[in-house]
C-alpha cells in the first residue's frame, strides 16, 4: 500500500459525481445549514470542487459544524492553499507550498457585512518546510544554501535557515538576513550535522521548535578535515548525486542523521531565532512527523502551559540499520516556566497502540491531543497508511482510538488543522465514496459523529472567524 499524502487530499471525483450528485454542475446548498447572514462570527471551511472538468477552490461559511449540508455556490473563490492558518479568530491565511520554489499566500477576514473578504496584499513567500505563529507573525522556515560568499575551498556552501515573516495585522512580509552567521544551521547541535526546524510554538514569549538533524551536507562532510563523519559511517557518504524530490541527494553528502536515538528542542528568545538554548533527551528520537519535504510539528503547548514533545520515531523507516532509531514512538514534557525535559514524565505510545506510530499530532483542548495514526508499525518498506485517529490524554497517560469515522479503507485524507471548541474537536474527513464531511470528536470518549457535509470534492481546513 502506497503511503498517502494527507495534506493535499485526493478523492475519486467521478465516484463522487456518480454517488453523491446528479449533475456535473456545482451543487446547490442545503437550507438545513444556510449561508451565515447578519452574524458577527462564522465557521469557515476551505473546500475544493471538481465539476465539469473544472476545479474551483472556495471558502465557505456556516452557522454550525454539527449538522446540515452546504454547497459551494456561495463560497469565496480563491487560488487554494496547502495550509489554512487561522490567526486567532480574526484572520485566515492561505499558505501555499511549492516543491523547491516560493509559494504564494494571502489572507481573509469576516467583514462588517458578515461576508468573507480577501485582504489586498499577496506574497510570494520562500519555500518552507514548517510554519507556526509567534506574537504578531506567521513564520515559515526551511533550511537551504546560505550565501555563496561563505563557500569553502571546494565551493560547498553551508546550510542556513531561510525564514519568512508575515506580519498578520500590518499585512507586511519580510525575510531574514542570511548573511548573519547566527542563522547557520550547520553544526547546530555540535555534532557537525545541519538541522531543519519542525514547528514554531510560542510559550511565555519564547519559541520552542524541534531541531531535526538532517545528516552532513557537502560542506559538513569536508569541515575540519572530515571529523564529523562517525567512525564506521564513511560508506554512507554519497559517491554520486541521485534521488528525486525530497529524497534527492548530492555527491559528497551524508544523507540523514547519524544520531537517530536522540531528540533536540531549540528554545529561541524571539522571532529572529538568533539566540538559542538547546535541550536534549535520549528517551525519544527526533520530534517531527515527515511527509516528503514537510516536517510536521510535534511540540505543543497545552492549556496548562506545559509543553508536550511527541516523537513518532520516523527514523525507523531509514534504509540503513545505523540510521534507524531503536526508540519507540513516545512523548515527554517540558513543564511550564522551565527549559528542560521533565525527567519524571515519559510515555511509550507504541506500547498503547499495538506498536503503531503516528504522522501528526494536534492540541485537542485541556491536556489532550489528537493523533493521526498509522495502520501498521513503521518499517523501512514504508507499507503504512495514516488513516486512523486517536486521542492521547497527557495527564492520564492514556490513548483512546477514535471510533465512528468512515471505514479506514475509504478515507483518503484528513484536514491539516482541526478546530477545537467546547471540549470537541472538529476535523475534515475526505472519503472515496461520498462527499467530504466534518466529524465531531468527543475527546472524553473518542467517539466521532458526522457533522456538516460539504458538497465538494475535498475539504482541507476548518475554523472560525469573527468580525474585527
Amino acid at each position: 500500500m502506497i503511503f498517502k499524502t494527507l495534506i493535499k487530499m485526493t478523492m475519486v471525483a467521478a465516484m463522487v459525481a456518480a454517488t453523491a450528485c446528479e449533475s456535473d454542475n456545482v451543487p446547490e446548498g442545503n437550507e438545513q445549514n444556510p449561508p451565515v447572514s447578519g452574524a458577527d462570527s462564522a465557521y469557515v471551511i476551505a473546500s475544493q470542487g471538481t465539476f465539469s472538468n473544472t476545479t474551483t477552490n472556495a471558502l465557505l461559511t456556516a452557522a454550525s459544524l454539527e449538522e446540515g449540508t452546504v454547497g459551494m455556490e456561495n463560497g469565496l473563490v480563491n487560488d487554494g492553499a496547502t495550509y489554512w492558518v487561522f490567526y486567532g479568530d480574526s484572520y485566515l491565511y492561505g499558505l501555499t507550498y511549492n516543491q523547491g520554489n516560493a509559494g504564494t499566500t494571502r489572507s481573509y477576514i469576516l467583514n462588517e457585512d458578515s461576508m468573507l473578504e480577501a485582504r489586498p496584499a499577496e506574497y510570494a513567500v520562500r519555500r518552507f518546510t514548517t510554519y507556526g505563529i509567534y506574537d504578531k507573525y506567521i513564520i515559515t522556515t526551511s533550511t537551504g544554501d546560505g550565501p555563496t560568499e561563505w563557500a569553502d575551498a571546494n565551493g560547498f556552501i553551508p546550510k542556513s535557515f531561510l525564514i519568512s515573516y508575515l506580519d498578520v495585522k500590518a499585512e507586511t512580509y519580510a525575510t531574514n538576513d542570511t548573511m548573519n552567521e547566527a542563522y547557520l544551521s550547520e553544526n547546530f547541535l555540535g555534532n557537525g550535522e545541519y538541522v531543519t526546524l519542525a514547528g514554531i510554538e510560542e510559550s511565555e514569549g519564547k519559541i520552542f521548535a524541534a531541531a531535526v538533524p538532517m545528516g552532513l551536507s557537502q560542506y559538513g562532510v569536508k569541515a575540519d578535515g572530515g571529523k564529523w563523519v562517525r567512525e564506521g559511517y564513511g560508506d554512507l557518504v554519497k559517491q554520486e548525486s541521485g534521488g528525486s524530490g525530497s529524497g534527492s541527494y548530492k555527491e559528497g553528502e551524508l544523507q540523514w542523521t547519524q544520531y537517530p536515538d536522540e531528540c533536540w528542542v531549540a528554545i529561541f528568545d524571539d522571532e529572529t531565532l538568533t539566540s538559542k538554548k538547546l535541550i536534549r533527551t535520549d528517551k525519544l528520537s527526533y520530534a517531527c512527523g515527515r511527509n516528503k519535504s514537510q516536517y510536521y510539528q510535534m511540540t505543543w503547548v497545552a492549556d496548562s502551559g506545559d509543553i508536550y514533545v511527541f516523537s513518532p520515531s520516523y527514523a525507523k523507516v531509514m534504509a540503513d540499520e545505523r540510521q534507524q532509531t531503536k526508540l519507540p514512538a513516545g512523548v515527554m514534557r517540558i513543564k511550564r516556566g522551565t527549559e528542560e525535559f521533565d525527567p519524571d514524565y515519559y510515555y511509550n505510545i507504541e506500547a498503547m497502540t499495538d506498536g503503531r506510530s503516528f504522522l501528526r499530532t494536534w492540541p485537542a483542548g485541556g491536556e489532550k491531543f489528537l493523533m493521526l495514526m498509522y495502520d501498521s508499525p513503521l518499517t523501512p518498506d514504508k507499507k503504512m497508511t495514516a488513516n486512523q485517529l486517536g486521542i492521547f490524554d497527557a495527564i492520564a497517560g492514556k490513548f483512546t482510538a477514535v471510533t465512528g469515522l468512515p471505514s479506514a479503507d475509504s478515507i483518503s485524507g484528513f484536514g491539516s488543522s482541526p478546530y477545537v471548541e467546547n471540549g470537541k474537536v472538529y476535523i475534515t474527513v475526505t472519503t472515496t465514496d461520498s462527499y467530504p464531511a466534518i466529524y465531531v470528536i468527543n475527546t472524553e470518549t473518542g467517539v466521532a459523529t458526522k457533522g456538516l457535509t460539504i458538497e465538494a470534492t475535498q475539504i482541507s481546513g476548518v475554523g472560525r472567524l469573527s468580525m474585527i
